[in-house]
């Protein structure tokens, strides 16, 4: 409103989160995103690199709210990077538009058979072995746990996330809500975080982590011993940031 929606081409958001803590949108978000788009005549653009392809419990993670966008872009899941592959997906009316409209472009490699094989392979796969369901009940039983970890350890401020794509929260104080870490830490400003790293990774653990949020993304189809040892390494990993804490 404050730009002149006549102005804005297009809005390009994740519909989940992933690199700044898995951030899930509240009910009704994405639902107001693609309403307001409509009535402006705004292209929405969905950037599911990170969480299509199963990642969340679904296809894409804007299944969870019925959303569909203009224009999906994805890669990552679609074969688990067996062969670089990412791709573009457009919706009907945009289909129709470019059809009179083409928009000439494209990569030395584009559209490889090979790599479009893989992606197939992959999916087919994902179909027959029930991997979505599985990452919906995995994620169930991983946030049922973290719940868990968050009685014992006052570190963590906040669980959150989808299927198999989650986030832990830590916090100094869980009154305030103040970071473990600033935002967007580096060097010694980080150090308690990249200390928690080095820890689970030499007991056989790999965590990825950004300002003050750990991200836990296993494989879809982990088993649950699988699971159960990361978050045995979790447990004591996190005994790092309580340390932290300030009561």
């Amino acid at each position: 409103m404050y730009e002149n929606p006549q102005t804005v081409a297009a809005v390009i958001l994740e519909p989940i989160v992933g690199t700044n803590g898995i951030l899930v949108p509240p009910d009704g978000y994405l639902q107001s995103i693609r309403e307001t788009c409509d009535r402006h005549g705004i292209l929405l653009i969905f950037d599911e690199v990170m969480a299509g392809f199963g990642r969340t419990g679904e296809w894409f993670a804007c299944d969870h709210w019925d959303v569909a966008p203009d224009i999906l872009s994805s890669a990552k899941g679609i074969n688990s990077g067996y062969v670089p592959l990412g791709t573009m997906s457009v919706s009907k009316t945009l289909a129709d538009w470019l059809k009179d409209y083409p928009l000439p472009g494209g990569l030395t490699y584009a559209g490889h058979p090979l790599a479009c094989a893989s992606g197939v392979a992959a999916i087919r796969a994902m179909q027959e072995e029930g991997t979505l369901a599985q990452a919906t009940a995995s994620g169930e039983y991983l946030r049922s746990e973290l719940a868990k970890l968050a009685n014992k350890h006052p570190c963590i401020g906040d669980i959150r996330g989808k299927g198999m794509f989650n986030a832990i929260e830590l916090v100094k104080n869980r009154d305030t809500r103040e970071m473990l870490v600033p935002f967007a830490a580096k060097g010694d400003a980080a150090a308690p975080m990249s200390e928690m790293m080095k820890f689970a990774m030499n007991e056989g653990l790999y965590l990825s982590f950004f300002s003050n949020c750990i991200r836990l993304t296993p494989p879809l189809n982990i088993r649950r011993e699988d699971l159960d040892l990361g978050l045995e390494i979790l447990d004591r990993t996190l005994e790092i940031a309580d340390e932290h804490y300030q009561p």
